[in-house]
């Protein structure tokens, strides 16, 4: 059954999603030229003929360098509004959005700026769309636990506008155990957190992060399923997996959508969610995801308002939020006529 109508109406949340992998190539090219940034690949046609990733390393390599095209409050703000209109367009009631300050403020830009420009769009979104937001900063993991603390205290005047902290860039060889001091001050200061886990790393980085970081939900987590006894604690305590299908497909965790786990990881139980990630480089933005995952795996509709109320229960969102938008699934649901 073709569940492509059904979708694209379909109320969800997006939990992962980062920022700076929604430059699309025309808006990198054209605040390229704004300024005055040149670029290895300087057009539309070559930046997507170069978005082929061995890894998650050539993916990261392709991504920094996409990234110093973005050097003001305004360049923020037009990636963000970009993202935050094409999120309305799929469904997407609210989005929990990741940012890398290090990424910018290791290269001059301030963080002021970064956090301006993010927010004022958000801002916006939220007036004119009626889209809520959190937004959670991320530590670049390739780096020391020492700059992680630099850059949580750089945040400290801007607390207000963050939700949360997380943990991303390259997996292998930096597991969760590095940054756990850091992880316990970002909880005293009353911020959430989460972690990238067991997408390229092994499922041992998905325990040290629930055990040492304290994350309340695990980004990607799609190798728990080499650890029969993780995902059966997954599924008891509900730990919510911020699953990217296409992403983990473009970056060789999967050979093809066919032989994804997120349907069995579903079936066992499991919290898992369905989002984009970096949607510029890997192919599609959530709805796209939703539709791949529905024609390769044979998802049932039951499964995707099931995956869709995951979406929201696995949020930040007050409980009563929750609530509301889990009965808008399910009204949704109740009224779709093919």
């Amino acid at each position: 059954m073709d569940h492509g109508a059904f979708i694209a109406g379909l109320p969800k949340a997006e939990l992962h999603l980062h920022i700076e992998g929604t430059l699309e190539p025309e808006l990198m090219v054209a605040l390229a030229r704004r300024n005055g940034v040149t670029l290895a690949h300087p057009t539309v046609e070559a930046l997507r003929g170069a978005y082929r990733f061995a890894d998650l390393q050539g993916f990261l390599d392709m991504y920094y360098a996409g990234a110093s095209v973005l050097r003001t409050e305004r360049d923020f703000h037009d990636l963000t509004w970009a993202y935050l209109e094409r999120a309305r367009a799929d469904g997407v009631r609210h989005a929990e959005i990741f940012f890398d300050p290090q990424t910018h403020t290791g290269r001059g830009v301030p963080l002021g700026a970064v956090i301006g420009g993010i927010d004022a769009a958000l801002g916006a979104a939220a007036r004119q769309f009626g889209i809520t937001t959190r937004l959670i900063l991320c530590f670049l993991r390739h780096l020391s636990e020492d700059e992680a603390f630099a850059a949580l205290d750089a945040a400290l005047p801007f607390r207000d506008k963050i939700a949360g902290v997380g943990l991303d860039s390259s997996e292998r060889g930096h597991p969760p155990e590095k940054f756990a001091r850091v992880f316990a001050r970002a909880w005293a200061l009353g911020l959430r957190a989460v972690a990238h886990a067991g997408e390229e790393g092994p499922p041992d980085y998905i325990t040290g992060a629930l055990d040492v970081l304290k994350v309340e939900r695990i980004d990607h987590g799609v190798r728990c399923a080499e650890d029969p006894a993780l995902v059966a604690r997954l599924a008891a305590r509900q730990v919510p997996l911020t699953v990217c299908p296409l992403s983990n497909v473009m970056l060789r965790v999967f050979p093809d959508l066919a032989h994804h786990n997120l349907k069995t990881l579903l079936e066992a139980g499991l919290r898992v969610t369905v989002n984009s990630d970096d949607p510029a480089y890997f192919g599609g933005y959530v709805n796209a995801n939703y539709r791949a995952c529905a024609d390769a795996l044979g998802l049932t509709r039951a499964q995707l308002v099931q995956l869709a109320k995951n979406s929201f229960l696995a949020s930040f969102l007050p409980y009563d939020e929750k609530v509301r938008h889990c009965q808008a699934v399910d009204d949704y649901a109740a009224a779709f006529r093919d």
